[in-house]
C-alpha cells in the first residue's frame, strides 16, 4: 500500500481512475471514504499496486491479432509492452493490455468537471486548429464559460449542456461529438484512421454549411459544488448549507452557486413561472431568482443567442430520454417533425409539454419564432452514473448528427 494525501478537487473516483482502480476497491481500502459525502483536501487515502488488465498470449497470435480483439491500437499496445517486437508474441507470455482509446481527448477520468473540460478544450483546439475556442462571459463564481465553434457556414445551430448542477454527464456526452466532428473533418494522414464518425453523410459537407457553437457547461460554480461539496472558507458557505436545507451532500443540486435555477431565468412568462414554482428565496431547485436574466450565467447564454441568431438551439439536461418541441403554440410548424425526426434518431419520445415557462427554449421560440428543443438524456436520477456515460453519449451523437444534417 502506498499512501495518497487527497488534493483540492479530489474525489474517490478521479483518485481511483489516476491509480487505475475502481472506487469500489479504494473504499475498501479506505472504508472511511464511504460514510462522508466528499474528501476534504489533507485526508489520507492507501492506494493497493493498480491491476493492469494482462493476457496471456494464446497459440498462433501476433500483435495486430490481440490489438483488434481488444480495441485498441498495435501503437498503443507496443507502448504498454516497451522492448516486445511485434513477431516476438511467445505464446504463455502475459503481456499488459492498454486502457482503450488512449488518443481520445474527451473520456472520464472519474466525474466531469471544470478543469476536464477546460484542458480537454485546450487539447481539442491545439490537435484541431480550425476549432475556435472562447468565452461567453463570467459565473458568479468569476468563471470563464466555455464556447466552442467549429464551422463557418450560413445556418448556425446552437446547443448547451450543464445548464444544471447535477446533469454534469451531458458536458462530455455533448464534447465526445464535438471531438467525433472534428475526427471526421480532419483529413491529415496523422488521424485517418482514427475517425469515429459512424453516422452517416460527410462531416466536411456539414462543417461547409453550418455553424455549430456550444457551450458545453454553462453552469460551472454549481457543477463544481455538486462533486466537490463546499468548505468553510467558501463565501457562501453558511448560505448553501442553509439553501440546501443542512444536507452535506449537494448531489441533488440544480442551482447555481446563489441558488438560482437557470433554467426558469428566461424572460419568457417568468412571472407565471414564479407563482408555478412557488419559491421566494435561494434553494437548491425551482427559485427562478429575483428578476429575468439576474444571472451571469443565463445573461451570457441570452446575450450570445441575442448576438448570434440562431436557427436552430438545443439545451440538454438529464434524465427522461424525452424531446420537447413546443411552447404555448409560438413554435414554427417545422418543430414538430424535426422532434419526430430526432426522436426516430435518439429512439427518445417527442413531448408536447404544457405548464411550464421561463426555460431556454420556450424563450428561444417566443424570441426568434425559431426551433428550439429541450432533451432529456439518459434514465434514472441526477446525477446519472457514469457507467451510463458510453451509451448516453452515442444518443446525442445521433441527435447532434440529425440536427447538423437539417
Amino acid at each position: 500500500m502506498r499512501e495518497y494525501i487527497v488534493q483540492k478537487g479530489d474525489t474517490l473516483h478521479r483518485v481511483a481512475s489516476a491509480f487505475k482502480i475502481s472506487a469500489d476497491t479504494l473504499i475498501v481500502d479506505n472504508p472511511w471514504a464511504a460514510t462522508q459525502p466528499y474528501l476534504i483536501s489533507g485526508q489520507v487515502l492507501y492506494i493497493r499496486p493498480s491491476t493492469d488488465r494482462k493476457y496471456v498470449i494464446q497459440p498462433g497470435e501476433y500483435a495486430r491479432q490481440i490489438a483488434k480483439q481488444f480495441g485498441v491500437e498495435l501503437d498503443e499496445l507496443r507502448l504498454a509492452n516497451p522492448g516486445l517486437a511485434e513477431h516476438d508474441f511467445t505464446e504463455g507470455k502475459t503481456i499488459v493490455i492498454p486502457e482503450d482509446h488512449q488518443d481520445q481527448i474527451v473520456r472520464l477520468r472519474g466525474e466531469y468537471g471544470y478543469e476536464d473540460l477546460k484542458e480537454d478544450l485546450a487539447a481539442l483546439a491545439l490537435r484541431y486548429p480550425f476549432i475556435e475556442v472562447g468565452s461567453i462571459g463570467t459565473s458568479v463564481m468569476g468563471k470563464d464559460i466555455p464556447y466552442v465553434r467549429i464551422g463557418q457556414g450560413t445556418r448556425k445551430i446552437h446547443a448547451n449542456a450543464s445548464v444544471h448542477a447535477n446533469e454534469w454527464l451531458t458536458t462530455p456526452c455533448l464534447l465526445r461529438f464535438i471531438e467525433q466532428y472534428a475526427q471526421g473533418i480532419d483529413g491529415t494522414e496523422e488521424h485517418i484512421g482514427t475517425s469515429q464518425w459512424v453516422y452517416g453523410g460527410s462531416p466536411q459537407d456539414l462543417l461547409e454549411h453550418t455553424s455549430l457553437w456550444v457551450v458545453p457547461m454553462v453552469n460551472p460554480d454549481g457543477v463544481e459544488l455538486v462533486q466537490q461539496g463546499v468548505l468553510p472558507t467558501h463565501p457562501l458557505y453558511h448560505d448553501l448549507k442553509k439553501w440546501n436545507e443542512g444536507r452535506a451532500d449537494y448531489r441533488g443540486w440544480k442551482a447555481n452557486i446563489r441558488g438560482v435555477d437557470l433554467n426558469d431565468q428566461f424572460p419568457a412568462y417568468w412571472e407565471e413561472e414564479v407563482r408555478r414554482r412557488g419559491k421566494i428565496g435561494p434553494s437548491r431547485r425551482d427559485y427562478a431568482g429575483p428578476a429575468p436574466l439576474s444571472e451571469p450565467e443565463s445573461k451570457a447564454l441570452a446575450d450570445l443567442t441575442e448576438r448570434e441568431q440562431f436557427d436552430m438551439v438545443l439545451s440538454i439536461h438529464s434524465q427522461g430520454q424525452e424531446i420537447y418541441w413546443n411552447y404555448r403554440d409560438l413554435e414554427p410548424k417545422e418543430s414538430r417533425d424535426w422532434a419526430l425526426r430526432l426522436a426516430a434518431a435518439t429512439g427518445y419520445r417527442a413531448v408536447k409539454l404544457g405548464g411550464s415557462d421561463a426555460g431556454y427554449k420556450d424563450w428561444f421560440i417566443q424570441r426568434f419564432g425559431k426551433p428550439g428543443f429541450t432533451v432529456e438524456v439518459g434514465l434514472g436520477v441526477n446525477p446519472l452514473p457514469m457507467r451510463d456515460y458510453d451509451d448516453i453519449a452515442a444518443e446525442v451523437g445521433m441527435l447532434m448528427a440529425a440536427v447538423l444534417s437539417w
